[in-house]
């Protein structure tokens, strides 16, 4: 579990967390109530056509769904996308605004970032690369991080230190995956963080472990959190009272 920023002497290497990497976009989407009570055929139609506009978006965007219906006030729906260009990541969100329930929807969050290596961990794990290998956990949660201008001044050593602790207790808790976008220069936060997990109770007991490290003491915003899980169109579409679309 990592949080990172890029040193000058990265900057002029090339190795920072920006050498490469895909864009990130989370957008957080509610759905009109107005929307609800429309006929359920007029429904079952416009959902179908969104279904179909964000599984076709782009051959360069990928696009994970999350249902958050119930669980987040004002928000019903969180798409993770990534893409090697911003360009198709504003494409894709323009397309899912425009075709079918997308009238309907609010964009309630949006976060930018960029994926790219670590400075604190010596190699990528399974457990760090959340939403880009294996299966995909039952839940997610993802919330816009920010760090303290203090941190930044802090030597490598000592940076790296704090950081080490905050790994450490990461990695005991081997059912929860983690993903991390920057978002320096492309949006308010720091970063983008992200966690997938079968085990929402296991997640509960990492964040209370993670406030006692020495780490929590430069977090200046990790909100807003949302909460989604991971749901086909087609289930989602029934949870609206959409009826049954094609896969």
């Amino acid at each position: 579990m990592t949080e990172d920023g890029q040193a000058p002497e990265d900057r002029a290497s090339g190795t920072g967390p920006t050498a490469d990497g895909r864009f990130i976009q989370v957008l957080a989407l509610g759905i009109d109530s107005a929307w609800r009570r429309l006929d359920r055929q007029d429904r079952v139609a416009q959902m179908a056509v969104t279904a179909h506009a964000d599984q076709w978006a782009s051959d360069a965007v990928d696009s994970l769904v999350y249902s958050s219906i119930g669980l987040e006030a004002g928000v019903d729906l969180v798409l993770w996308r990534t893409a090697p260009a911003l360009d198709e990541l504003e494409a894709a969100a323009a397309r899912t605004l425009r075709e079918g329930i997308g009238p309907w929807l609010t964009v309630r969050h949006s976060f930018l970032a960029r994926t790219g290596p670590s400075r604190y961990a010596p190699r990528s794990t399974d457990q760090t690369q959340a939403l880009q290998h294996g299966d995909r956990g039952r839940y997610l949660i993802v919330y816009p991080f920010s760090k303290s201008a203090d941190w930044y001044l802090l030597s490598r050593e000592a940076r790296q230190g704090i950081m080490n602790e905050h790994m450490r207790i990461g990695h005991e808790y081997t059912s929860v995956r983690q993903a991390l976008g920057y978002s320096f220069g492309l949006d308010d936060q720091d970063f983008v963080v992200a966690y997938e997990t079968d085990d929402m109770a296991a997640f509960g007991d990492l964040v209370r472990d993670l406030r006692a490290t020495e780490s929590r003491r430069a977090t200046t915003k990790d909100t807003p959190i949302l909460v989604g899980v991971k749901r086909e169109w087609k289930e989602i579409a029934e949870l609206l009272g959409a009826g049954e679309i094609s896969r």
